[in-house]
């Protein structure tokens, strides 16, 4: 069977990511003033955060499930026997549901994976699928494999300003105000399904320092009898600078060599949520 392994943009993949055939990725939808807009087609980062210093209302949706089958027929048809879907967790959005009742469908040719996963672990999951792939596996035992192992994974992602977690809902506008006077940052996690809080930092610069902690004591605890050439670090960013990522990867790499280290930018469906100049990093197994 000819595999193909597909994912949306809550991965934060690119098409310069795409090295080999056989790697597709929907774009999710962005909302801008009412207007809609597909994330690397019709926005990019940089229009996206033009909008938001404008003070735009944004948001994010889900694809509809026109454009779903529309991505597996165009697989299909482009001579592909079967497709491995990895969309963002069912936790953070209804859009995982969704798949898994279109693909009742096509007669077991499209695997819905719950990978409960988004952004740097989610894309790992995505190039996962592909080494399995191309080792023979079958779509069955990439999706139990991905599934089984859903949970190796740590999300850690602090945000500059508390505007669009408030707009959001999750903090009321008192705690913005009282944050924003303290400088205070909050750095929250995702374990799998739900975003919860961490801790809080004064400033960036401590936010930071507190996630890499965060991350250093997932490496003793959690994946403690997982040899380095297993694990898989991931950096990410809605920086306005490129200058400000590559200082976020490089105080990343130093923080955990001689592990690989990979820099992803957080797409556009996340930046909705959390606004510009975020930082993220996540810790993950790899297949």
């Amino acid at each position: 069977m000819k595999i193909a392994i597909a994912t949306d943009t809550n991965s934060g993949i690119t098409k310069e990511m795409i090295r080999e055939p056989g790697i597709y990725f929907l774009p999710m939808p962005v909302i801008v003033d009412g207007q809609m807009y597909a994330e690397g087609i019709d926005i990019s980062s940089q229009q996206l955060y033009e909008a938001m210093k404008q003070h735009k209302e944004i948001s994010s949706s889900q694809p509809s499930p026109g454009q779903l089958m529309d991505l597996w027929d165009g697989i299909l048809q482009d001579g592909y026997d079967q497709i491995v879907y990895i969309p963002m967790s069912s936790g953070l959005s209804g859009s995982c549901a969704t798949a898994l009742q279109l693909a009742a469908d096509y007669d077991g040719k499209v695997q819905v994976v719950d990978n409960h996963r988004i952004s740097v672990t989610q894309l790992e999951s995505v190039f996962s699928a592909y080494r399995l792939a191309q080792q023979g596996y079958s779509v069955e035992e990439i999706k139990g494999y991905l599934e089984a192992h859903a949970y190796d994974a740590s999300i850690y992602i602090t945000v500059d300003s508390l505007e669009y977690l408030k707009k959001g809902g999750r903090i009321t506008p008192a705690v913005a105000a009282f944050a924003a006077v303290l400088n205070l940052k909050p750095v929250m996690t995702i374990q799998g399904d739900k975003l919860d809080a961490y801790a809080k930092a004064r400033g960036m610069r401590q936010a930071r320092v507190k996630m890499i902690e965060a991350v250093r004591k997932d490496r003793a605890t959690r994946f403690g009898e997982v040899p380095d050439e297993l694990l898989q670090v991931g950096a990410a960013g809605t920086f306005e600078e490129e200058a400000q990522a590559q200082s976020w990867l490089r105080e990343v790499q130093e923080a955990f060599a001689p592990m690989p280290v990979f820099y992803a930018p957080l797409p556009c469906s996340i930046a909705c949520h959390v606004g510009m100049n975020a930082a993220g990093i996540g810790i993950m197994k790899k297949e």
